[in-house]
């Protein structure tokens, strides 16, 4: 079955979608409305349903494949809760604003949207930590843009390489094009990060009235998805077999651990391994490299700024780039 097929008997496809972009806030957008009892969110994020460009399986990762494995995620929803998602790549994605038009086409749709720089850099250090990209460098992840449209340098583990055209993704007017030709003006709801990190509270009753929900309750501030660099993808992944008891080393050792400590105490302990050996806090960026993409970009500004009518060129800084 497609996601434009009616839902089985019982089966409710969502109210809402969050369609992203990655790292300008959706995780924490996701675990803020997840907490109201008005709202039913599942546990997995980035279902990625509705993205047919998308395989169903990257690296420690498997989305539901079919309608009744994707609406068996809201299965536990109450009948008067606003059901919802969250998948970052619908709004960088050609199929998703369509597909979710043709099977829900009174949903409301909520993007937000970051300074193209300081989000493509945090967008790098993102897939660096997911495995999907292998070059640590950011100036030269960029210059592999070309080969990798034609197939060439993709990292093995990179099961959606699609996410790895960086320049893909700061198309911000032709993506919210595509939601504003299936949805009605008022069904689209376009927010700034800038706006979600400064004013946090008031940006998540603005989404809580648009939902049509009670926004007068307490709203619990949730920080999530931290910028981090990844130290070692190889021992990343000797922590992960670990963890998972992949290997017949890990899974000897993985019994005896098992056979001695509670899994709360092995599960807080290998995320504490990680935390200090695996990852850490970013670097500074690259003054120059964010200057030039910046010069780069300054055009999709503007145009977003007409598109939306607002003065992004001042609050990204962009009135001096020339």
């Amino acid at each position: 079955m497609t996601a434009s097929a009616e839902p089985p008997s019982g089966g409710r496809l969502p109210d809402f979608f969050i369609v992203g972009h990655s790292k300008s806030g959706t995780t924490a957008l996701y675990e803020m409305l997840r907490r109201h009892p008005q709202i039913f969110m599942p546990d997995l994020k980035e279902p990625v349903f509705f993205a047919s460009e998308l395989p169903r399986q990257a690296h420690r990762y498997v989305a539901p494949a079919t309608l009744e494995e994707y609406l068996s995620l809201f299965s536990a929803a109450e009948s008067d809760q606003r059901i919802g998602e969250a998948s970052a790549s619908y709004l960088w994605s050609v199929s998703a604003a369509g597909r979710i038009a043709q099977a829900r086409p009174d949903a409301r749709i909520v993007a937000i949207l970051r300074e193209p720089a300081s989000f493509l850099r945090s967008l790098h250090l993102q897939c660096v930590q997911s495995h999907y990209e292998s070059e640590k460098d950011l100036r030269t992840a960029l210059s592999l843009e070309p080969a990798r449209r034609q197939g060439q340098n993709i990292p093995p583990r990179s099961l959606w390489p699609q996410v790895l055209l960086y320049s893909e993704h700061v198309r911000y007017v032709e993506q919210l094009r595509r939601y504003h030709a299936v949805f009605p003006a008022e069904q689209v709801l376009v927010l700034i990060y800038d706006d979600f990190r400064r004013e946090n509270e008031a940006t998540v009753r603005r989404v809580l009235r648009f939902l049509d929900v009670d926004d007068t309750r307490g709203v619990e501030v949730v920080e999530a998805n931290p910028t981090l660099r990844m130290r070692s993808q190889r021992l990343d992944e000797s922590l992960h077999a670990l963890s998972v008891g992949a290997g017949p080393v890990s899974r000897a050792l993985g019994a005896t651990v098992k056979s001695v400590l509670p899994k709360g105490f092995r599960r807080r302990a290998l995320l504490a391994t990680q935390r200090r050996l695996v990852v850490a806090e970013p670097e500074s960026p690259d003054a120059e490299l964010m200057l030039e993409l910046k010069r780069k970009y300054k055009p999709e500004v503007l145009a977003l700024s007409e598109y939306l009518d607002r003065d992004l060129i001042t609050l990204w800084g962009y009135e001096r780039i020339v």
